[in-house]
C-alpha cells in the first residue's frame, strides 16, 4: 500500500473518531447541566480543557459561555478540532483515496458532512435542541464504523484505521478522567458528595461506559473507575484495551508476530501497553492521577509520531 493512501486511511479514521467523541462530550454535557444545581450549570469550560483547546478558544472567543464553547466545538471552522472540521478533513481523506473505499462508507461519509455543512451554514444549531443535532452526529459517525467493519476486507488500510481509531479513544479517555478528577469540581468539600457522584456518573457516560460499568462494579466509586477505564482490558474504550488492540494491527500490517518490535511504531506501543498491563490502580493513584494520565497522554502522542515516521514520512533514498 503507497504511503500517502495509508497516511489517509488513518487520519480519515482519526478524524471521524474525533468528531464522534466530541459529539458524545456535549450531549452528555448537556443532560448533566439538567441536574445541576443553578450555580453550577455553565460546566463548559472543562470540556474545552479535556479536549485541548481551550487556548485557542481564549484567542478567538470572549467570553466561555453555553453557546460559544457549542459553537466553537461544534461549527468554527477556524477550530481544527472543531465537528464539522474533523468531518471536512475526513472527506477530504476519503475523497483523495475513493477507490480504496467501499461505496457504503463513502456515502455515509459524505452524507454525514454535508447534514454537518447545512447545520453550519445555516446556524441552525443554534435554532434547535442542540442534543438533537449532537445525537445524529455521534450516530452517523457510529454507522460509519459498523459500515467500515461490515464492509471493508481486512487489509492493511483497515489495520491502518483501526490503529488511529484505538488512539484516539485512548488519548480522549485518558484526557476526560484527567479533568474529572483534576479540574471539574468546584472544591474539595464536594469529594464523596451527591455532586461528586454525579460527575463522576457523567464522566462514564462521556466514554459510553456507564452500563457496563455499573453490570461490573454496581456502585459509583472513583477507585473502581479509574481502574475501569484505564486497566480493563476487555472494555473497548479502555485505554489498555485500545492500546492491546492497536498493537495487534500494527503487528498485523508489519506481517510480524505479537511478540518484540520490528520497527519504532511497534517498540514504543508495545512499552506503554506493557507499562498499563502491569500496573495496579494503587500504583497509579500513588504515583499520582493526573501525573500519569499527563504522562500517558505524552507517550501515546509519541506512538503516533513513531507511526507517522515508520509508515507515512517521505524518506530520501540513500546512496
Amino acid at each position: 500500500m503507497l504511503s500517502r493512501v495509508a497516511n489517509s486511511i488513518y487520519w480519515l479514521h482519526r478524524y471521524i473518531e474525533r468528531a464522534e467523541n466530541s459529539s458524545r462530550f456535549i450531549d452528555v454535557n448537556f443532560n448533566l447541566a439538567l441536574d445541576l444545581p443553578p450555580d453550577l450549570t455553565e460546566q463548559w469550560k472543562p470540556l474545552l480543557v479535556a479536549l485541548g483547546d481551550w487556548e485557542l478558544f481564549q484567542q478567538l472567543h470572549n467570553k466561555p459561555t453555553k453557546n460559544n464553547i457549542i459553537f466553537f466545538l461544534g461549527f468554527d471552522q477556524r477550530n481544527p478540532n472543531s465537528i464539522y472540521s474533523c468531518l471536512n478533513n475526513a472527506r477530504e481523506n476519503a475523497r483523495t483515496i475513493r477507490e480504496h473505499l467501499t461505496n457504503e462508507v463513502w456515502t455515509n461519509i459524505n452524507n454525514l458532512y454535508l447534514t454537518v455543512k447545512d447545520y453550519t451554514a445555516r446556524k441552525s444549531w443554534n435554532k434547535m435542541d442542540p442534543r438533537l443535532i449532537f445525537t445524529d452526529i455521534k450516530k452517523g459517525c457510529q454507522l460509519n464504523l459498523g459500515i467500515n467493519d461490515s464492509t471493508v476486507a481486512q487489509t492493511e488500510g483497515w489495520h491502518f484505521g483501526k490503529v488511529s481509531r484505538c488512539l484516539e479513544r485512548a488519548d480522549k479517555t485518558s484526557r476526560i478522567l484527567d479533568v474529572k478528577y483534576h479540574y471539574l469540581l468546584p472544591s474539595v468539600d464536594s469529594v464523596g458528595s451527591p455532586l461528586d457522584m454525579l460527575h463522576w456518573s457523567a464522566l462514564l457516560k462521556s466514554v459510553s461506559a456507564y452500563n457496563m460499568y455499573r453490570q461490573c462494579y454496581g456502585r459509583i466509586q472513583s477507585f473502581h473507575i479509574i481502574e475501569y477505564l484505564v486497566l480493563n482490558p476487555i472494555f473497548p474504550r479502555s485505554i489498555l484495551h485500545c492500546l492491546t488492540e492497536a498493537e495487534k494491527s500494527l503487528h498485523a500490517i508489519s506481517e510480524t508476530p505479537n511478540i518484540g518490535f520490528k520497527n519504532e511504531a511497534e517498540k514504543r506501543i508495545g512499552n506503554v501497553r506493557s507499562e498499563i498491563e502491569y500496573a495496579s490502580t494503587e500504583d497509579i493513584l500513588e504515583f499520582g492521577l493526573h501525573e500519569y494520565l499527563d504522562n500517558l497522554q505524552f507517550k501515546i502522542n509519541s506512538v503516533s509520531d513513531a507511526i507517522f515516521e515508520t509508515y507515512f514520512a517521505i524518506k530520501e533514498n540513500l546512496k
